[in-house]
């Protein structure tokens, strides 16, 4: 094609897309013939360059706004996970026709337990007590898990890939926090309101406040970056001073615990902990509260300070069990799941079922004013609980080692990477800590707003495990060495 036909055939299609768009404006009054363009644009990129694809719904996705109360119980986020949807169908379709890929990634210690996640999410959802409800749940699943950890740990072959998925969640995480704040001051910055000046981008302030929690070590990392210039340094400066105005407004009191976990265990790893010390510690701690949790929850019960806008009290409200109705709420719901559990502990009630059949197993001593018997308040609040319920002891102990597999890779790649290895697993690695340490009181990983980031830290992990140590023999080699040293010693 000559370079005068190429403009003769812009021209006519332009003039077609401008005639058409005019005729459904005037005699029909609609306008959704203008998205086209940006819809036919995503289309290629979906054929030629689907690591954009995964960078654009990663910086769209703080912006996206849910849609609830759909049929089956479910909502949709929007634009997401539609394109998410998008990526999973390409995905599906190129295993089926190429049957290819990466046997580094798919071989991997994590993708097994993924696997084996998905494939106990499958059978438990044929025996659920909600069928529709739980295949659907794990859809939406499927398209968390397989553009954002199979597909990104591929495109985190690239180092520059890995830096750009942070900066675009990052960044637009810090305009929805300038929009929250802004907001949030025309109401003096008061508590209560604090709980949804974050609407409609993230349903409440405990979605917002895991978020910022997630990305604090990020912004933090990036300030401290090997080889970064001035510039970059300044611009992490702002989005970390953003993130901190933003945690501490957000009233998320189970985001602060989650940084205080992250800034210990980060205090661990610069010691030189082993990872043993750091579980038998962990085992430790739950332990001792199993074993004196009478004497514990005694104590706890004489603190009546409810949430408050003061930061002192806020923080001291933490441990109150005998009337903050947020606390007295969870304890509820984590109640009512081991209830579940006891009813069904090898299959669980079915994925996703937990808000629809949870009510008649709440005791009415334990209700708040803020309980529900409708199913249209959220889940067990619990990462751990809400899988214990849902698909049985399986379901919970399949978590667990995920986290634990997880942790260690990162522990390991932390220790024989390069330097710039060494901090973007940091990075992700402190930023899951405070997603699993959140994990004890809320659970998102059945929204986009924290899957994102939750699957492509993971996927961050082991694309650094398996492409960038310097080199896999060399490391076999010096861990080899250090386990006979430490066998010697």
């Amino acid at each position: 094609m000559t370079e005068r036909s190429k403009i003769f055939w812009v021209y006519l299609i332009t003039a077609l897309f401008l005639v058409v768009n005019f005729y459904l404006i005037i005699d029909k009054n609609e306008y959704w013939f203008f998205i086209l363009p940006i819809v036919l644009v995503i289309f290629v990129y979906y054929l030629i360059s689907l690591d954009k694809i995964i960078l654009f719904i990663t910086f769209l996705t703080p912006f996206a706004v849910e849609l609830r109360d759909m049929e089956g119980g479910l909502g949709v986020s929007l634009p997401t996970e539609p394109l998410m949807f998008g990526v999973l169908l390409l995905f599906v379709a190129n295993l089926l026709f190429e049957q290819r890929y990466d046997r580094k990634v798919s071989q991997h210690p994590i993708s097994y337990i993924i696997y084996l996640s998905l494939l106990w999410m499958l059978f438990t959802a044929t025996t659920s007590e909600l069928p529709l409800v739980s295949f659907k749940y794990l859809l939406s699943r499927l398209w968390f898990v397989v553009p954002f950890y199979f597909v990104a740990a591929i495109m985190f072959k690239n180092i520059s890939n890995i830096k750009k998925f942070m900066w675009l969640y990052l960044v637009a995480l810090c305009i929805v926090v300038i929009y929250t704040l802004i907001q949030h001051s025309k109401y003096g910055f008061e508590e209560d309101a604090g709980h949804w000046v974050m609407s409609p981008f993230y349903n409440d302030h405990t979605a917002y406040g895991a978020a910022l929690a997630m990305y604090l070590p990020v912004a933090t990392g990036f300030l401290f970056y090997p080889g970064a210039s001035k510039k970059i340094r300044i611009y992490s400066f702002i989005a970390l001073s953003i993130l901190v105005v933003g945690t501490v407004f957000s009233y998320g009191r189970a985001a602060w615990i989650s940084i205080v976990a992250s800034i210990a265990v980060l205090i661990f790893i610069l010691l030189r902990v082993k990872f043993y010390v750091l579980a038998l510690s962990f085992i430790f701690i739950v332990g001792t509260f199993f074993t004196f949790q009478h004497q514990i929850l005694d104590r706890l019960s004489k603190n009546k300070q409810d949430s408050s806008q003061n930061f002192a009290e806020h923080i001291q409200s933490i441990t109150n069990i005998s009337s903050d109705a947020s606390n007295l709420e969870r304890i509820n719901r984590w109640q009512a799941a081991i209830r579940l559990y006891n009813e069904k502990p090898i299959l669980g009630w079915g994925p996703g079922t937990y808000q629809f059949v949870y009510s008649p197993f709440q005791s009415s001593q334990e209700k708040t004013i803020i309980s529900t018997n409708l199913g249209d308040k959220g889940n067990a609040h619990s990462e751990y609980l809400g899988p214990l319920a849902e698909m049985g002891i399986p379901g919970m102990l399949i978590i667990m080692l995920l986290i634990t597999f997880i942790i260690i890779t990162g522990l390991r790649v932390y220790k024989y990477g390069n330097r710039e290895v060494k901090f973007l697993s940091l990075m992700a690695m402190l930023g899951l800590i405070t997603y699993f340490t959140h994990g004890f009181l809320n659970n998102f990983l059945d929204t986009d707003k924290l899957s994102v980031p939750v699957w492509g830290f993971t996927a961050i992990i082991v694309a650094l495990d398996v492409y960038h140590l310097q080199s896999r023999k060399a490391y076999n080699e010096k861990a080899s060495l250090d386990k006979q040293q430490e066998i010697t010693n």
